[in-house]
């Protein structure tokens, strides 16, 4: 397999490390900053040196794009002219909705690994990286079928768990626990310091004020953007919790009691819920889908299922001889989650069997 990366830091040069490592894959890098891929390739992430971001999609079957967010765009749009009729266009950026709406292009398909360190560069890229990691995928309506499933294999192979989700979805998720969280402890320290700024000796922090504020002050170079990306649902959000702090703050006023204790232990609730989302485990099961050869038809089917929760472990695609149509094959992790799954499918108007 021939890969391209475009951007060789931590993501990158782990993605290259991983598909070389796993899949024997040769393995073309472009990174702006020459230093990078000096290191990159002194490192092993990639095999030889791009002379730019088209250069690295010569010849390649998936070209992986992990530039800065506000640099996405363009190095997608580089990518894609350059890319074969036949390469699977991905990034790994932390905000969908825009680079998808943007790009009806059928190779094209949004990607984000929620996997990283609190280290960055490729000094610190690992092979192993990606393993348990869920890697969202966000195809678009026109996505090839083919290409999306060649990426989800791929994916699979280096251990991730690559999950479809619409695009402002995955936006509207990763506002509330992702983004939503770096806001809040930038804010956490500003009021601490604050609250401090008479000269008082600064006491010994306890474990909840280290913990709730571990990401404040991430990296200046890459949040901005992140925020910006995702401004219109974080504004969302921060009214919705405004909101929230005002509930809290009448019940505090008030003196009720009750209402802090329904409030704290609903808190308790939540998170427990949260924290056991998106488990799976025990045998996996194989669904045959009948499909008529469409655009977009293996992302309806992702889509559909990632938007329930349901993990596909793995997938393949056969079209017919004559191209007309073929079978998509899915394979579910447990009983109920392939009853659910089957149930979807055929909601979609899809003929579906269990194999």
């Amino acid at each position: 397999m021939n890969v391209g990366i475009v951007g060789v830091g931590l993501i990158g040069g782990s993605i290259g490390l991983a598909v070389q490592e796993r899949l024997g894959a040769t393995v073309v890098g472009f990174d702006p900053a020459a230093r990078v891929c000096d290191e990159a390739l002194r490192r092993g992430a990639i095999g030889e040196v791009a002379a730019s971001a088209a250069a690295a999609a010569e010849g390649a079957e998936i070209v992986f794009v992990a530039a800065p967010v506000s640099a996405l765009p363009g190095a997608i749009d580089a990518v894609l002219l350059a890319a074969g009729g036949d390469c699977a266009v991905t990034d790994v950026g932390s905000t969908k909705r825009e680079l998808v709406a943007g790009r009806a292009d059928e190779r094209f398909i949004g990607g984000h690994p929620l996997a990283g360190a609190e280290t960055s560069g490729v000094e610190h890229a690992r092979a192993d990286l990606f393993e348990g990691a869920t890697w969202y995928l966000t195809p678009g309506p026109g996505t090839s079928g083919a290409l999306y499933e060649r990426l989800h294999k791929t994916l699979a192979r280096i251990g991730a768990q690559p999950t479809a989700i619409d695009a402002a979805d995955h936006d509207r998720v990763m506002a509330s626990v992702s983004h939503l969280p770096h806001v809040f402890a930038n804010v956490l320290v500003a009021q601490a310091a604050h609250a401090l700024a008479g000269g008082e000796t600064v006491p010994a922090t306890g474990p909840s004020f280290r913990d709730a504020t571990r990401v404040a002050g991430a990296s200046a170079t890459i949040w901005p953007d992140i925020y910006l990306s995702n401004r219109e649902m974080l504004v969302t959000l921060i009214d919705e919790v405004q909101e929230r702090l005002g509930d809290v703050r009448a019940a505090l006023a008030a003196a009720d009691r009750a209402a802090i204790e329904r409030w704290n232990d609903a808190a308790r609730i939540d998170r427990d819920a949260l924290l056991g989302a998106g488990l799976v485990g025990g045998a996996v099961f194989e669904l045959r889908a009948a499909v008529t050869d469409r655009p977009g038809i293996v992302a309806e089917i992702a889509l559909a299922l990632g938007r329930a929760g349901i993990n596909i472990v793995d997938m393949a695609l056969s079209p017919a001889r004559d191209g007309s149509q073929g079978v998509v094959a899915l394979w579910i992790a447990g009983e109920a989650q392939t009853e659910r799954a089957a149930v979807l499918v055929g909601e979609l108007g899809i003929p579906v069997a269990r194999a």
